[in-house]
């Protein structure tokens, strides 16, 4: 129910030069993004030797990284040269979806990662036994069903509200907080299932990858040789790496009171977990990671040789 044909994104920045600088900027981190995350894809493929469900869990992850920056990166990039910066009321509503479909299955699947780590470091004799590749199938589907349903509850009720004008929505794509600042009703109902709904999935997911990490540390503790220790944690320390910088700016975002000041600050949130995280974890996990550099340097020798 809107009468509104397109929206209008102010995007990040009005001032000239700064806008050519965070352009090159972007694309450079959107082309890693895509180069580092399609490698990994390939290599696990490629490599029966990672053929394991961390490794399946990890292929996922890349392909959540490449999609989730390309709902919001592409259209950005196109806006740093447009004067308009026009984007159709279906498009944004879809932007909103997938956002929010994406993010969310993202840390679900982190979850199911730091559950996979607990289960390798604290029971590696039975180790496959529980971790077989049902389970991790059963846990990867399971992300993506929860994030899509999550994000379709918020997608519909977006929708259903009337936008009558302005249509200027302040920031650089659409997301849930700038577009119903639009709506022309109450929108207290969309902001409490946003507050209530999203800030439940964050923290029990939050909650349950910090159990895991309370087991694995103390499974650490009991570990006799300090050479052992730091081979076991070197498996975890990637994935916290992303815990952190994801979780940290996605509380940030959605479980504060909405302001002027707050969707400002939101905004340079967004550019972290948009464009900078997705553009990390492949340089992450690929650096902390001794089989994936023997993978890829296997893959690297074939095609030289």
């Amino acid at each position: 129910s809107t009468s509104l044909d397109d929206m209008i994104d102010l995007g990040i920045t009005d001032i000239v030069k700064l806008q050519v600088i965070l352009f090159a900027f972007f694309f450079m981190l959107y082309i890693i993004n895509l180069i580092g995350n399609l490698s990994i894809m390939v290599v696990t493929i490629h490599d029966p030797s990672l053929h394991t469900p961390m490794y399946y869990f990890l292929w996922n992850l890349s392909l959540l990284d490449i999609c989730y920056s390309s709902v919001t990166v592409p259209k950005m990039l196109a806006d740093f040269f447009s004067c308009y910066k026009v984007i159709s009321f279906a498009g944004c509503i879809s932007q909103i979806h997938f956002f929010h479909f994406l993010g969310s299955t993202e840390v679900m699947l982190l979850t199911a990662m730091s559950y996979d780590r607990y289960v390798a470091i604290g029971n590696p004799l039975r180790y496959s036994n529980i971790m077989n590749s049902k389970l991790s199938r059963h846990l990867a589907l399971g992300s993506w069903m929860t994030g899509y349903f999550h994000s379709l509850l918020h997608t519909v009720i977006t929708a259903k509200l009337p936008f009558c004008g302005p249509n200027l929505v302040n920031h650089f794509f659409c997301d849930i907080k700038p577009v119903l600042k639009l709506a022309s009703a109450d929108t207290s109902l969309n902001l409490k299932l946003l507050t209530r709904v999203t800030g439940t999935l964050a923290t029990t997911t939050l909650l349950l990858t910090l159990l895991s990490y309370l087991f694995i540390s103390k499974f650490l503790l009991k570990i006799q040789t300090a050479e052992g220790r730091k081979r076991a944690f070197s498996t975890c320390s990637a994935h916290l790496t992303v815990v952190f910088l994801l979780y940290g700016t996605a509380i940030f975002t959605y479980l504060r009171p909405s302001t002027q000041d707050s969707l400002e600050q939101d905004r340079a949130a967004a550019v972290l977990f948009t464009v900078i995280t997705p553009a990390l974890n492949p340089i992450i996990y690929t650096l902390r990671n001794k089989d994936m550099k023997k993978a890829m340097k296997k893959i690297v020798n074939i095609s030289h040789f």
